[in-house]
């Protein structure tokens, strides 16, 4: 019998109509259309109907008992996008100028695509244009992946695709919005539509020292083949950070051999994410595999030494370590939103139809503000590009974020959180069993605004999520 294995192109998860997903409920030999349509990505959370898969053929065949395994390409299914076989571009028109080829700005375009096949499409990078998840550079380590496995398609690929022109190692240098125009290195190009993804910046710190050269920051492919290609040989890694990225890093990090010291500010992991029992229960679990922590302190020094590198901290305590791994968190990158003169607070400003404050130019992804939401997390991006696709072809549509859940790729202790609005009142109501947390943030009139989940307890996420109020009402 063949059966279908499917990938996730946000995250690489893996789904095997063969295997299925017993564990939630979907029995072995389950295919994929007959999966539920509110299922979501374990890993990841994208919807059903969000997935880009590509479909591999697996043809099972008993030889003496054993099960050989014959894996062939075969055409993608309905789930994918396709290109369609001729696209005609009508080139008297006036292009959608998109600014970033990451998974905002990819998605994006795909999106488009679907609804127009005859609108010029130009793609601007700084970098070189690969195609690849970023969630999944917190995880490759663990998963065997080597910084080239993790891009699944070159930018040539990509404007094949499309249909599109993708312009990489460039950068825009000026946006005239009164004449709809663009400065690309020195060419000035005209649009019609244009898209700011242009995604965050990680947080710069204020480290003294001779040996700043050895911290690594990871904001995308590149930056994580440079930290891989320095890391070969080293066994002890600094981290800087206990929040998301550093909590992924330091349990991708561990799993795979190295020593890890991880410093942070707060008083636990996770702290601006989690309740304290919480935070706890992904703290002792990750101690137990060998995580060394310092809390309520910070790196105020790195020095270069004989062997590594030398770090003071504020309380006063020295650490030695071969290599330094920033993760002190990232913000909304405003460049070229100051240098058109948008509107912006902790992002650019959007209304729900991802409209800045400048006419025809629109954001979406990590910069973007959307309607009073700045959310670092793919599903409102996935979300947002599947409604801006529609607004750039023409469309009347706006984003509705509802409940979106948040996986921490902490396999040690798996995470899953809704954390509360900002100033929410309301408590934490707490049990916990073990390594197993099960957290509800709830008001003085019993609404429920968010819940956090470790352990076992993750698997209560979808009964939570339907009774938790929505992000936009």
């Amino acid at each position: 019998m063949s059966y279908n294995i499917l990938e996730c192109m946000v995250c690489g998860f893996i789904y095997d109509e063969g295997k299925g997903l017993p564990k939630e409920g979907i029995p072995a030999g389950t295919r994929w259309e007959d999966v539920p349509e509110n299922w979501e990505c374990p890993d990841c959370g994208v919807g059903k109907s969000d997935f880009e898969m590509v479909a591999i053929s697996r043809i099972a065949v008993a030889v003496n008992k054993q099960v050989i395994d014959s894996i062939k390409s075969e055409p993608a299914i309905a789930a994918v996008v396709e290109k369609p076989s001729v696209i005609e571009i009508d080139r008297s028109r006036k292009p959608v100028v998109i600014v970033g080829t990451g998974l905002a700005g990819y998605h994006l375009a795909r999106e488009f695509r679907k609804h127009d096949q005859k609108t010029p499409l130009i793609m601007i990078t700084s970098d070189d244009g690969r195609l690849y998840s970023k969630p999944m550079l917190s995880v490759a380590f663990a998963k065997g992946k080597q910084p080239d496995q993790l891009a699944s398609a070159t930018a040539a690929d990509m404007a094949d695709e499309l249909q599109a022109e993708i312009r990489i190692f460039n950068k825009v240098t000026e946006i005239y919005s009164d004449r709809q125009l663009l400065r690309v290195d020195g060419e000035i190009i005209e649009y019609g539509k244009l898209v700011l993804a242009t995604g965050a910046k990680f947080v710069e710190s204020s480290i003294s020292g001779d040996g700043i050269n050895s911290i690594y920051n990871i904001n995308d492919l590149l930056d994580y083949t440079r930290f891989r290609t320095a890391i070969v040989g080293k066994k002890k890694v600094l981290i800087i950070g206990a929040g998301l990225i550093g909590s992924e890093y330091a349990n991708d990090l561990v799993q795979s051999g190295y020593s890890i010291e991880v410093v942070e500010p707060m008083s636990t992991v996770l702290g601006t994410l989690l309740p304290q029992q919480a935070s706890l229960a992904v703290q002792e679990n990750l101690e137990k595999s060998g995580v060394k922590y310092n809390f309520g302190t910070v790196v105020e020094k790195i020095d270069k030494t004989v062997k590594g590198i030398e770090a003071t901290l504020t309380n006063g305590k020295v650490i030695e370590a071969d290599i330094v791994l920033s993760a002190i968190g990232v913000r909304p990158d405003l460049k070229l939103a100051n240098v058109a003169n948008l509107k912006s607070n902790r992002g650019v400003l959007t209304d729900r139809s991802l409209q800045t404050s400048a006419e025809n130019i629109y954001a979406l992804g990590d910069c973007a503000e959307v309607d009073g939401n700045l959310l670092f997390y793919v599903s409102p991006l996935m979300e947002s590009a599947r409604v801006l696709g529609k607004v750039l072809s023409g469309q009347q549509a706006q984003v509705n974020y509802g409940v979106m859940p948040i996986m921490i790729k902490t396999t040690l202790c798996p995470v899953v959180v809704v954390p509360p609005p900002k100033d929410s009142d309301g408590e934490w109501l707490v049990k916990v069993d073990g390594c197993n947390v099960h957290a509800r943030f709830i008001t003085s009139e019993g609404k429920l605004l968010g819940f956090a989940l470790t352990g076992d307890a993750v698997g209560e996420k979808d009964v939570l999520s339907s009774k938790t109020q929505h992000i936009m009402g």
